[in-house]
């Protein structure tokens, strides 16, 4: 599963830079799968959904508060032990989303995935 920020979350920043994904992003920014990832140009999400480019600005998924993309989301698995998120959220926002289930097997594909 991936891991969401809830609306309790204070903007402290102290979850985006411990993403060894690049998928955390400030309320209202814009987001790019090449964004610490090793994607570039066009691309096939695992997700589906068709071809895409890597370097495309996306809409933000949150105009209020920091928010995690969820395709780029691999809990840290195959990087630490637990979501560095959470560990280091001070007021406990950052949760498992229940729309986004997934095993740890595909959190590990979606890591190779995205880290050629």
């Amino acid at each position: 599963m991936a891991i969401m920020i809830t609306d309790e979350c204070i903007n402290c920043g102290a979850c985006e830079p411990e993403c060894p994904n690049h998928a955390i992003y400030e309320g209202g920014a814009e987001w790019k799968y090449s964004e610490g990832t090793g994607l570039r140009g066009i691309m096939n999400p695992l997700n589906g959904g068709g071809e895409l480019d890597a370097d495309g600005l996306q809409e933000p998924k949150s105009m209020d508060v920091y928010y995690i993309v969820s395709d780029k989301c691999t809990e840290c698995v195959g990087f630490h032990d637990e979501p560095q998120c959470a560990a280091v959220c001070p007021v406990d926002c950052c949760v498992d989303d229940p729309e986004f289930r997934e095993t740890e097997e595909y959190l590990l594909k979606k890591k190779e995935f995205m880290h050629l």
